[in-house]
């Protein structure tokens, strides 16, 4: 994943597509911060967490820049989106995760809302980034209260 990123960045570079380069080296810097401060090699599973956080730090602020009507800050945020969603695995409909949801809540014999933590994350654990946790917990919400 390092290696895509990078060469992805030289792309961007050559093509002077600027939004695509700030992009990839705002993850690169996180991934690089990461490993400096915990003295360790992020695998690929970790940096496609740092970029699932960054897609979700992003459409938290697409939702402000919509609130205050600036258009320009929104198309940039959406191409930043789209450019980071590239490295993403296709998500999971909410179908899927349902199904899943399903198998976890009897596999772990919840039967009550008590259980929404545990069901919860069993199914992240299940699905890892292929789907955001605001829809395992809408789902799960959905299940355990039916």
């Amino acid at each position: 994943m390092k290696e895509r990123l990078m060469n992805d960045l030289k792309e961007s570079m050559k093509n002077k597509d600027m939004i695509r380069k700030n992009t990839i080296q705002m993850v690169r810097a996180q991934i690089l911060q990461i490993e400096k401060d915990k003295q360790i090699v992020l695998d690929d599973n970790a940096i496609l967490d740092i970029i699932t956080k960054q897609v979700k730090q992003k459409n938290d602020a697409l939702a402000e820049f919509e609130k205050a009507n600036r258009e320009d800050l929104i198309n940039q945020t959406k191409q930043e989106i789209s450019i980071l969603k590239e490295y993403l695995p296709a998500q999971l409909s909410k179908e899927e995760v349902k199904k899943i949801a399903e198998e976890c809540k009897v596999e772990l014999g919840i039967t009550d809302i008590k259980g929404l933590g545990a069901l919860i994350k069993a199914v992240k654990a299940k699905v890892g980034v292929g789907s955001d946790g605001k829809t395992i917990s809408d789902v799960a919400k959905e299940i355990l209260n039916n």
